[in-house]
């Protein structure tokens, strides 16, 4: 995601759409805050007299969001002074500063909430208008969305997009970084260099429908089966962020999905119990991953669309500093910001996410813990990849950071991306597991325990 102090008044003024309240009283507040930033000078001090009369806590996030989008430096001072006066806070035009503030306050959303989200941002795309409303369920404050800055899809996801071999892969150096997943014996790799730009495909892997997210600015690649109870979820990338990750949509409700939680956290899909499956995925380099998976796939440059796919060229300055795009209601200083972590929430032990330290599991390539009751052993190779096992009653002494495990026992082992093999016909299968930014990690597992 990418945003800028954008100018909107035009935007905005040229988008259409009533405004659809569930009360008189909350049209009202919507239309108030609406003239805020489209209204001339006459309807913009009415409505700033009558949001100071009929003042509510909940008429903050709409106050930030004005203030933010707004391009009227006069009209913006007025905001400032209007909610430093309500709040008792001197924050000034310090955007940021004013939502941790809010943020790490109790929630006492405004009835209009929904409806002046829904109003205000369907000027921008038209179908915003039918992520937000009073009437649509929510799991997460709505004051926690923020605007990326583009429309709908406005970072193009690649839907089915064409793979060539690896021979064909020329413009690939054996360092560069790739997402490689194996999906019934089907290996592909995308890699990051690409999908930095579009940061969502939509694929058919080893016949299996399947999603790969990566949000740019959390640093997360996950993997997820978009078939669920025989409902396929067609998934795009929704425009607006929770917690600086990324909220995807699907195309038949419109709800919006937590990236990092792969279930709906907006609209008619909320509370149905939908979770989408995690499957492995691993991030590594094109010269490792080729060796390993001679026969895989790769993600064509061939996208359809005109980016700079050079190593590296995307997000480069955010990339280069410890500094985030958009703020996060508390960050946990045991790491930077962007250090990176593998993260790991096996099905069934939800309430005890494990974070690692890369830098960690660098020192210490066979490592052995466990996620909630279970037993796990994790392995990285001599590329810097890791990869997840259950380990069970087995307790690995030794590998070679390539493929050979072998247990206390003196057991050998053979490590692929499915499950470890021992040569007695033992099975102990892969678990799902996905880097991230500590920052974002933290930010949607609080509860988390860190290894560093």
């Amino acid at each position: 995601m990418r945003l800028g102090r954008l100018c909107l008044v035009g935007v905005l003024v040229a988008g259409s759409g009533a405004i659809n309240a569930a009360s008189p009283e909350d049209e009202l507040v919507v239309s108030s805050f609406m003239q805020l930033i489209l209204g001339d000078v006459g309807s913009a001090e009415q409505a700033f007299e009558y949001i100071d009369q009929e003042w509510h806590p909940g008429f903050i996030p709409m106050s930030l969001e004005a203030l933010y989008l707004s391009s009227s430096p006069a009209r913006n001072a007025q905001l400032v002074s209007l909610l430093e006066a309500k709040t008792d806070q001197e924050l000034g035009f310090d955007i940021s500063a004013w939502y941790v503030w809010l943020w790490n306050r109790p929630n006492t959303p405004h009835s209009a909430y929904g409806d002046f989200k829904s109003a205000f941002y369907s000027r921008i795309d038209p179908v915003f208008g039918g992520y937000f409303s009073s009437d649509r369920k929510t799991d997460i404050r709505l004051d926690e969305i923020r605007w990326g800055g583009v429309r709908q899809d406005g970072i193009p996801p690649l839907r089915n997009p064409r793979m060539v071999s690896a021979a064909e892969a020329i413009y690939l150096a054996d360092s560069n970084i790739v997402f490689g997943l194996e999906v019934n014996g089907d290996a592909r790799a995308y890699p990051k260099r690409i999908l930095a730009w579009h940061e969502l495909f939509i694929d058919r892997v080893g016949g299996m429908p399947v999603a790969g997210v990566y949000c740019t600015l959390c640093g997360s690649m996950i993997l997820y089966k978009t078939e669920y109870e025989g409902v396929n979820h067609e998934l795009g990338t929704s425009g607006f962020l929770y917690r600086s990750n990324k909220l995807m949509y699907d195309q038949a409700t419109q709800s919006l999905w937590n990236t990092l939680w792969g279930e709906p956290v907006v609209g008619p899909l909320v509370g149905r119990g939908i979770e989408l499956e995690r499957l492995s995925v691993v991030t590594t380099t094109w010269g490792a991953w080729q060796q390993r998976h001679p026969d895989t796939l790769v993600l064509s440059l061939d996208t359809g669309h005109r980016r700079d796919y050079s190593e590296g060229a995307a997000y480069r300055e955010y990339f280069a500093t410890d500094e985030l795009m958009f703020n996060v209601p508390t960050l946990d200083r045991r790491l930077k910001n962007k250090d990176e972590v593998l993260g790991l929430l096996v099905a069934g032990t939800e309430s005890t996410p494990l974070a690692l330290d890369i830098q960690f599991l660098q020192r210490n390539p066979l490592y052995h813990d466990n996620v909630g009751d279970r037993e796990i052993v994790i392995l990285t190779d001599r590329s810097g990849a890791h990869r997840v096992y259950e380990a069970s009653d087995i307790r690995f002494a030794d590998w070679d950071q390539e493929t050979l495990v072998v247990d206390a026992e003196g057991t050998r082992w053979t490590l692929n991306e499915a499950r470890l093999e021992s040569t007695d016909g033992r099975i102990r299968s892969r678990l799902p597991a996905h880097r991230a930014f500590w920052f974002g990690w933290y930010s949607a597992y609080p509860h988390t325990r860190l290894v560093y």
